[in-house]
């Protein structure tokens, strides 16, 4: 963060201050809420949560180096006291953020937000500084949190938005006000918290309902192949810009395909030139996400060929998102196991199906191991079934579907499109499915794992890989980067 002085942060977020012998102190370090991740200089953000309260944590941060505490009550060390912590971060944050003049990216949509920031991140890295979220900090905690990771060198500031309800992404919009808002597609994920498509379309487009006008420099990246993405243009009196496949998006792909290795083609096609793309990630979704994150890099100078060089050369950032690897005997693992909805669901099986299809030419398999999506409401049966369905008309060779209720249900679509014999299997847990693997999988074999974040399946991947070890050959292609 920039260096600001206890006094300073005082003002800005309305507190009262206790124990501070100076208030001239500087904070020159990270503004962080885990005390394990302070260090000299950081200023320590006690939130009080239902398992954990930071407070209690307060004095280890200060012992660690931290210049001081922000809280909701005093706590015996250096602190700064506000009514609303979460609240006074977000304040604290928006003071930051105008007064570097940073330019701030917005991005929001169902599916693939992480995956496209992760692109987009090691693209703009290429034209200069840039801070951009740890895994999926996307709430009214984790998007100040990564803001205040911004300074005087920062030339660009990627965030990343969720939202639970309409007003979130507003909310969020306020804080760090963006320049630039992408919105990838309006989709399924926690239809029942929103209520249907038309309650997450209107709470999506709050971005770009919140950018500055084209006269200001305000730009709304939308999803041309997105019916509901393409309509929020009349919401936003930012300049707007298409990406997609649809013949009238001003970048666009063309040619679009797989590799032997099931990783996407395509020739990239924007307003200033053209250029080929060969991914390194998996699936062809990531075509939709590429051209979001090479329509923002477009609008902020980069040239095509440099942007088709590092969506080339780009890995996921993230973990458990679509990570590939292969043991040392010929098993690949996929782990997707962060989140799951229907369209990412449908997305990873025809991964899977392209990945492999030259195994299946050897007598490889393809197996799907599966668990539930959450948050769909009374739509979860229907899209369970619905994926198992799907799994069959796909010819994906195994389905372990595993849990509940909604894992039956996986099962029961499957078995009811014509699955046979031991081709869906319902097991109770993580256990029991790893058990089954154990004893079925044979070398050539490719095994999708994926369900929400609440089912803890990625146990599941990481029991299969310690089993069998790493070749590395797949997963340093597809697996998570470090930077």
């Amino acid at each position: 963060m920039i260096s600001l002085s206890l006094a300073e942060i005082a003002s800005i977020v309305g507190g009262q201050q206790y124990d501070i012998p100076d208030d001239d102190r500087r904070v020159t370090g990270p503004v962080v809420a885990d005390s394990r991740a302070v260090c000299p200089g950081s200023l320590f953000v006690a939130f009080a949560g239902e398992r954990v309260d930071g407070h209690d944590f307060a004095r280890g941060a200060v012992e660690a180096g931290a210049v001081v505490v922000l809280a909701a009550r005093p706590v015996g060390v250096p602190a700064i006291v506000v009514d609303d912590v979460t609240a006074a971060l977000g304040a604290l944050a928006r003071a930051v953020v105008e007064r570097l003049g940073t330019t701030v990216v917005g991005l929001t949509g169902s599916a693939g937000k992480t995956s496209t920031k992760d692109l987009l991140a090691q693209l703009l890295q290429r034209h200069g500084p840039t801070v951009w979220p740890e895994g999926n900090l996307n709430n009214e905690i984790g998007l100040p949190l990564t803001a205040l990771r911004a300074d005087e060198t920062t030339r660009h500031l990627v965030l990343e938005m969720g939202a639970r309800g309409v007003g979130h992404i507003r909310y969020l919009a306020g804080l760090t006000p963006p320049r630039v808002g992408v919105v990838l597609n309006v989709g399924s994920a926690h239809i029942g918290e929103f209520g249907g498509r038309e309650q997450i379309a209107a709470a999506k487009g709050e971005l770009v309902e919140a950018l500055p006008s084209a006269a200001e420099g305000g730009i709304a990246v939308l999803n041309a192949d997105d019916p509901y993405v393409r309509a929020m243009a009349v919401r936003t009196t930012a300049r707007t810009v298409l990406f997609g496949e649809a013949a009238d998006a001003d970048v666009r792909a063309e040619n679009v395909r797989l590799t032997a290795l099931g990783q996407p083609a395509f020739t990239l096609h924007t307003p200033s030139g053209c250029s080929d793309v060969t991914m390194r990630l998996y699936g062809e979704h990531h075509v939709s996400n590429a051209l979001a994150a090479a329509a923002v890099a477009h609008e902020l100078g980069m040239p095509v060929d440099e942007i088709a060089s590092a969506l080339s050369e780009a890995g996921t950032l993230s973990r458990w998102r679509m990570e590939v690897t292969e043991r040392a005997d010929g098993v690949t693992v996929v782990n997707d196991a962060y989140n799951a909805n229907p369209e990412s669901m449908r997305a990873a099986l025809r991964a899977l199906v392209a990945m492999g299809a030259a195994a299946k030419a050897e007598g490889g398999r393809t197996w799907a191991v599966l668990g539930e999506m959450a948050e769909l409401g009374e739509e979860s049966l229907a899209e369970h079934d619905a994926v198992g369905r799907l799994v069959v008309r796909l010819n994906v060779s195994k389905l372990v579907a595993v849990g509940g209720a909604e894992a039956a249900w996986l099962d029961m679509g499957a078995k009811n499109e014509g699955s046979w014999g031991e081709e869906s299997v319902h097991v109770s847990d993580a256990r029991a499915a790893v058990d089954l693997l154990r004893s079925e999988l044979r070398p050539g074999d490719v095994v999708l794992v994926k369900a929400s974040r609440s089912v803890g399946l990625e146990r599941v991947a990481a029991a299969l890989l310690d089993d069998g070890g790493a070749a590395g050959a797949a997963g340093a292609e597809g697996g998570a980067a470090s930077r």
